[in-house]
């Protein structure tokens, strides 16, 4: 199949690098050191053991010059998709799809208020993997999955291609019953700690083992789980003990990707996440009182560094 990558980061580049490995045909989408390195270097992928796998790659900067593929792989992160949705149209032919992969629930709709919903495959990736520097990505751990349908969950010879080439690249892939579930799901297990963890600069560990923060990470969950179904999407009726109790069982060190962005002053995907809580909340009437202090508190730290920058 031909695929594209847009956002070659750590999920971009490791997804990617297995479908090349794999024999598919794909192009990654990139700019300036990204791109140069790649042309240059290829991608390596580190795996957890420290090993060092390098595969040529073909790298533009121009979607003109890829032209249409069979599905695109959305990798950007939410700040910078306003960016990566002037790239899609060159890629996309009557029956080409964008599989998102972003963390939070709004990115869909506003790849579909681009591409049309029908292109859409919304999607749910989970592998811990990042860029080390340019073209250079570390997987962590994880072994990789993305799990995607289309936007009204109904089987479809295009989705189950897709599926059957990610397979046979080693990604595991999986038919939902309910995509927006899973997207909510996930929504309701980063959200709460990334948030706290950022405020309070702390990781998995202290966060779970402390009571008062332990708490507040529950209650921010119950936040979400109300907003999802004000959304009318049903999550399970044990959410939040069972999402707790997936994070007991992480790495005690371990952080969350807005922690790191927003302690080394990066752009961060706050607004995708908080923000989003507390946005949708006010929009549905439902209360956020744990999420909108922790946006609160963040998005003035935020603030603040960009005036003194």
């Amino acid at each position: 199949m031909r695929f594209a990558v847009i956002g070659v980061g750590g999920l971009g580049g490791f997804f990617g690098g297995r479908l090349v490995a794999a024999g598919h045909d794909v192009e990654f989408l990139a700019r300036g050191a990204h791109l140069a390195a790649l042309r240059r270097d290829g991608l390596a992928l580190v795996g957890p053991d420290g090993d060092v796998t390098s595969t040529p790659v073909r790298a533009t900067d121009d979607p003109r010059d890829i032209g249409r593929v069979d599905a695109v792989l959305l990798a950007v992160k939410t700040w910078q998709l306003d960016g990566a949705l002037a790239a899609l149209p060159p890629l996309l032919g009557p029956d080409s799809a964008v599989i998102t992969t972003q963390n939070g629930v709004e990115a869909p709709g506003q790849v579909a208020e681009a591409v049309g919903r029908d292109a859409v495959l919304p999607g749910v990736a989970k592998v811990i993997a990042m860029l080390d520097r340019p073209a250079v990505v570390c997987h962590v751990g994880g072994l990789g999955s993305l799990d995607f349908a289309e936007w009204d969950n109904a089987p479809t010879a295009r989705a189950q291609r897709i599926r059957a080439a990610l397979a046979a690249a080693g990604i595991r892939t999986t038919a939902p019953a309910d995509i927006w579930r899973e997207l909510w799901a996930k929504f309701l297990f980063v959200v709460p700690f990334g948030g706290l963890g950022a405020v309070t600069d702390a990781p998995f560990g202290v966060l779970r083992e402390r009571p008062g923060t332990r708490r507040l990470l529950e209650h921010g969950m119950a936040e979400i789980e109300q907003l999802a179904r004000a959304h009318d999407v049903a999550l399970p009726a044990d959410i939040v003990p069972t999402t707790m109790e997936f994070l007991d069982r992480q790495p005690a060190a371990g952080t969350s990707s807005l922690h790191r962005d927003i302690q080394a002053g990066r752009p961060s995907e706050l607004d995708a996440w908080t923000g989003a809580v507390v946005r949708l909340g006010a929009r549905t009437g439902t209360p956020t009182p744990v999420n909108g202090v922790i946006h609160e508190i963040l998005s003035l730290r935020e603030a603040q560094r960009s005036v003194a920058a």
